[in-house]
């Protein structure tokens, strides 16, 4: 088969690789759609992020979407034919934070597309893929592969929105309005908050936030005191979730947090230094926010059920063939929010 593979900086191949055997309890996926997430940039762009780094060539891809062709003896979930979105989390199932239920914390955790381990875990830019059952997750008739490859990013939000606590009749504000931005909009707005504000310092992403459910968006760049307004009375904002992981973002949003708000970081942007004297005085409660597990279900089941708008999100398909020039795209913020890859 061929996949998508990543040498280092601006070095991905399209090349011939070989598709492991079907077990009993795997299923065989022709992959129809795959996105490009932010980690996959980094791997294309920098070769890896933060300590993590490239060493041996591996295929990039998480976020997929396919039909199912083939199902080990075992496989009940699962049919051929189906339309499934594949989790690309495999927890091991046995260290002591899986024995918890706690799998995004799994120590020995296989996630699609990652350097953090050697040998690397090869991602799922390929024509076809062979998963576990437990990673697929079957669509009612109808779905799009581009819809359904949503389910992964879909799913790091909602598990964003679940940190957050309940959120009816709750206010909102959202920093950066990336995919992941946008999508926590789309999961606050179904879970009940009252009103949503979302900022970003790019006005084509704010556009796409508005139609995903924002009341209200800001460009932080043009308009630096667009917050302000938000911070009288200690604050405005019960909830504040924080996608761009930017230090200005995080301070910004301090102030606007009403006294027992709660903030929660999903954002990644290294160390940051912020004012501990308005946490503390304000009380408010910092929590991360880090992927997701049973969240992948409720994705697929709420993609299925056409209640999240997601056509404006998707801006970009590419055929494989052109796999450079999909990474390209998605690179440019003034044009793109997700870029998806056709197989």
């Amino acid at each position: 088969m061929k996949s998508v593979v990543c040498y280092g900086p601006k070095d991905i191949r399209v090349e011939e690789t070989e598709l492991a055997a079907v077990g009993a309890t795997d299923v065989l996926v022709k992959v129809e759609a795959g996105g490009i997430c932010g980690s996959d940039l980094h791997y294309y762009h920098q070769g890896g992020f933060g300590a993590v780094r490239i060493q041996q060539p591996m295929i990039l891809g998480h976020e997929i979407a396919g039909t199912v062709i083939e199902t080990g003896s075992e496989v009940s979930n699962v049919s051929p034919g189906d339309l499934v979105a594949v989790s690309p989390s495999v927890p091991c199932g046995e260290c002591e934070y899986c024995r918890k239920a706690m799998f995004n914390h799994c120590l020995d955790m296989r996630f699609y597309g990652s350097a953090m381990r050697m040998p690397h875990v090869q991602g799922a830019f390929s024509e076809k893929i062979v998963a576990k059952s437990t990673q697929c997750h079957a669509f009612p008739k109808g779905t799009s592969p581009f819809e359904a490859a949503c389910a992964e990013p879909f799913s790091v939000g909602l598990h964003a929105v679940k940190r957050a606590g309940s959120l009816i009749g709750k206010r909102v504000l959202v920093t950066g309005a990336g995919p992941i931005g946008a999508l926590v909009v789309a999961a606050a707005k179904i879970h009940g908050a009252i009103e949503i504000v979302a900022t970003d310092v790019v006005d084509e992403a704010l556009e796409k936030v508005l139609l995903l459910g924002a009341d209200k968006v800001i460009n932080v760049a043009t308009n630096a005191d667009g917050l302000k307004v938000y911070e009288a009375g200690k604050g405005y904002f019960d909830v504040v979730i924080e996608c761009s992981g930017n230090q200005s973002a995080m301070i910004s949003a301090l102030a606007v947090i009403r006294p027992g708000g709660r903030m929660v970081q999903l954002g990644l942007g290294g160390d940051v230094t912020l004012p501990q004297n308005v946490i503390v005085a304000k009380e408010i409660e910092m929590c991360g926010s880090f992927r997701f597990h049973e969240e992948f279900a409720w994705a697929v089941e709420l993609i299925g059920s056409k209640r999240v708008p997601l056509e404006p999100l998707l801006t970009g398909v590419f055929p494989m063939e052109d796999a450079v020039k999909a990474f390209e795209a998605a690179s440019d913020r003034s044009k793109s929010m997700k870029v998806q890859i056709t197989f």
